[in-house]
């Protein structure tokens, strides 16, 4: 498209300080007269595009000329480059790569590419990680059905669902999409999910309900619970400063969750150092957690 190919010797222009004809017809694989009309073009736009004869000649942009940065500042720059590397980390694409080198040309550019934020969205099972994320992606795309083996609290099962995204949050890798097997839209956590394969078989993108559009993370179990003090930093780690209030009897804290399942495992984590004040089934489910512990070391 001529647009793309404008935008591409605006590119490069501001790349090298000098570049031929020639050099850009080969490289756009068009004619030199195409060129020709392309650079007067780029000076009716307003971008002062000088040709240089003789020996060592070539195009170039006017000395002391400066385009427009108000679209994306350097700090949005340097976002993107540290969302694209976070990216990078869990991608089989070499994509990745071409885009960080559009985004910084050469060692003058004004957006250093040793970025000092560190996104690495990967675990230690990094390349079965980024083979599901991959398929799913292309399952998405194509709009085809997956399957796989998924493990839950109550067993296991071979669940056919149709994806529609690719999630990350709290932590972990989700995928997000409508499970055949229950008719119901469903989050799935990657790391239970095994044996993944695309079908053949293709679907008719669904409308998404507003209220699922949350994806599943929503806050069904209210907890209100007292923590011994010496617990307040793990509690600091994941929820923030402001996530408890100083009492007498201790550390309240009380927040949302949206897994039952999880919400007890966190709570085991901390021993003898929490009393759940409300719900009462977590305090139950507490209860018999802790009485199967006892039996095993009877």
């Amino acid at each position: 498209m001529k647009l793309d190919r404008l935008l591409g010797i605006v590119t490069i222009l501001l790349q090298k300080e000098r570049v031929t004809a020639p050099e850009l017809a080969a490289k756009f694989e068009v004619t030199r007269r195409t060129i020709g009309r392309d650079i007067d073009a780029l000076c009716m736009a307003g971008i002062p595009v000088i040709t240089h004869q003789g020996a060592g000649g070539g195009l170039s942009i006017a000395e002391g000329f400066k385009l427009d940065k108000s679209v994306l500042t350097t700090d949005e720059l340097s976002g993107i480059i540290a969302a694209i590397k976070g990216i990078g980390s869990v991608s089989q694409s070499s994509g990745i790569e071409r885009i960080l080198d559009k985004l910084h040309a050469n060692a003058s550019a004004v957006v250093s590419m040793r970025e000092p934020v560190i996104i690495d969205l990967a675990s230690y099972y990094k390349g079965q990680l980024t083979d599901k994320i991959e398929r799913i992606k292309q399952a998405v795309l194509e709009a085809r059905l997956i399957e796989f083996d998924y493990f839950y609290d109550k067993g296991e099962g071979r669940r056919r669902i149709e994806p529609y995204f690719v999630i990350f949050q709290w932590s972990s890798w989700y995928v997000f999409g409508f499970c055949l097997e229950r008719q119901d839209w469903r989050l799935f956590k990657l790391q239970r999910l095994w044996n993944l394969s695309m079908c053949d078989e293709r679907y008719s993108p669904r409308e998404i309900p507003q209220e699922k559009r949350d994806f599943g993370f929503t806050d069904d179990v209210k907890l209100a619970a007292i923590f011994d003090p010496s617990a307040k930093y793990q509690l600091i780690e994941i929820y923030g400063l402001d996530c408890y209030t100083e009492t007498h009897e201790g550390i309240l804290f009380e927040f949302g969750f949206a897994n039952r399942e999880y919400l007890v495992s966190w709570l085991l984590s901390f021993g003898g150092k929490v009393k759940v004040l409300e719900p009462d089934y977590i305090a139950e489910d507490l209860k018999a957690a802790a009485k199967k512990i006892l039996e095993l070391y009877k």
